[in-house]
């Protein structure tokens, strides 16, 4: 196994180093007043009773499934090492959504309580916050799969047990006499198999932390604006602590496991191709089975390496817009993409990964700012389309007014008792039109 591999346990073990960092700089961020304490203490015991509670229905599920793979190995039908990988992969991507909420239920307070002092300061605070759990999410995944394949290719794959093969407690862990391009095959099928209970605690966290989420959201919706006539995030609407668990197990501890599975699975699927090319397709490209098998490990290695220096890089002004905003946050991750190709060129220069592979990360690279970018102009409130959205509502507004009551409409723009009464076109030329 060439030294080069040593990068991916190291960036693995960095990535999870710098969540630790992460999380403890944000903790060391008062939460705010007694009340906002009293809110997110509230929405954490929500959260937390509900992950216990899913945890444990999912843990009764691993265990029969883990003992249905374990009779199949027996039986010759599955991989030997399938029932433990199953396990490791559910676990590592539960543990990702576990750290991944653990950390959103500590920030958010803080988050705005920092803001409420200054703007970059609640920008990096809930920002690197966020990176707690993308740090998580690589780390466990690089390390998981630096540590099978370790473990695969230098204990179990050695040159004497390829040679007479291996056999333990009645399973056969590697078959007699196969060759190095059929060793490769073997470790990248079953570094694969994690992927299934990740998948399958994916499943689980995704889909039952989204339907929690919409039911809360929905019921929040009910009881404040419908019954109570008061706003739903309002702190006398009693839906919205459940409201805000459900956008915490959802979207944080479903989406941390989600992501787990997808990250590993992709830098797996890679490996496994890479395994599966004709020795002509190797010979002809000059890079060997092994340099193909531990290319996506290098390239996602590199890349959690520099997205840790790109996360340093988001900082804004006081006085910033949303469009500035959003423009910080595209300077980390576009700095963290064009080091990425560098570092490439510098892989490709070395023969460890080939020139088509280095294009194929550029168009994927090039692919997500493009629809990162889009999304933006088309839904942010500082570009034309959303404020031309927002014109139209108005206009059909005034003139649904108009056609009813003959006259235009007027608004009640003031608060606090000063009342200022404008002419719906003149509110829609001064607020709207430009």
């Amino acid at each position: 196994m060439s030294n080069i591999f040593l990068l991916v346990p190291f960036a693995s073990i960095l990535a999870l180093v710098f969540a630790w960092f992460f999380y403890q700089n944000m903790m060391k961020n008062s939460e705010g007043t007694d009340r906002m304490k009293q809110i997110a203490q509230y929405v954490r015991e929500g959260a937390m009773a509900y992950l216990k509670r899913q945890y444990k229905v999912v843990g009764i599920v691993f265990v029969v499934l883990v003992i249905l793979l374990t009779i199949m190995a027996y039986a010759g039908i599955q991989n030997p090492f399938v029932p433990i990988a199953f396990l490791t992969g559910g676990f590592f991507s539960g543990l990702c959504g576990f750290l991944g909420m653990k950390t959103a239920t500590n920030a958010s307070a803080r988050t705005a309580h920092g803001a409420s002092f200054s703007l970059n300061r609640g920008l990096q605070i809930a920002f690197r916050s966020g990176a707690v759990m993308g740090l998580v999410v690589v780390g466990f995944a690089l390390l998981d799969i630096a540590a099978w394949y370790w473990f695969l290719n230098s204990v179990i794959f050695t040159p004497e047990h390829m040679q007479n093969g291996l056999q333990f407690l009645g399973l056969t862990f590697v078959h007699e006499g196969i060759n190095e391009a059929q060793k490769m095959i073997e470790i990248t099928t079953t570094m694969l198999t994690f992927g299934m209970g990740a998948s399958t605690q994916a499943l689980f966290a995704r889909v039952g932390g989204g339907i929690y989420t919409k039911a809360a959201d929905v019921g929040a919706d009910l009881v404040g604006k419908v019954e109570a006539g008061i706003p739903e995030d309002d702190p006398r609407n009693p839906a919205t602590i459940a409201d805000n668990v459900g956008d915490n197990v959802g979207d944080v501890a479903g989406m941390g496991a989600d992501l787990y599975e997808s990250y590993a699975g992709s830098i797996l699927a890679t490996a496994a191709l890479g395994a599966a090319l004709p020795a002509i397709a190797l010979s002809d490209s000059g890079i060997t089975v092994e340099k193909a098998v531990m290319a996506p490990m290098l390239v996602a290695a590199l890349g959690t390496l520099l997205s840790i220096l790109g996360i340093f890089l988001v900082r804004t002004k006081e006085s910033a817009s949303q469009k500035n905003l959003l423009r910080a946050l595209l300077v980390g991750t576009g700095g963290s993409s064009v080091f990425i190709l560098i570092a490439l060129t510098g892989l490709a220069y070395l023969n460890w990964i080939t020139w088509g592979f280095f294009w194929a990360v550029v168009i994927g690279l090039a692919a997500g700012v493009i629809i990162g970018q889009a999304t933006e102009y088309f839904t942010s409130d500082e570009y034309e389309p959303t404020k031309g959205i927002a014109r139209q509502g108005l206009k059909r507004t005034c003139n649904s007014y108009y056609r009813r009551n003959g006259r235009w409409n007027v608004f009640n723009l003031g608060s606090g008792g000063n009342n200022c009464y404008w002419n719906c076109w003149s509110f829609l030329g001064s607020r709207w039109r430009t």
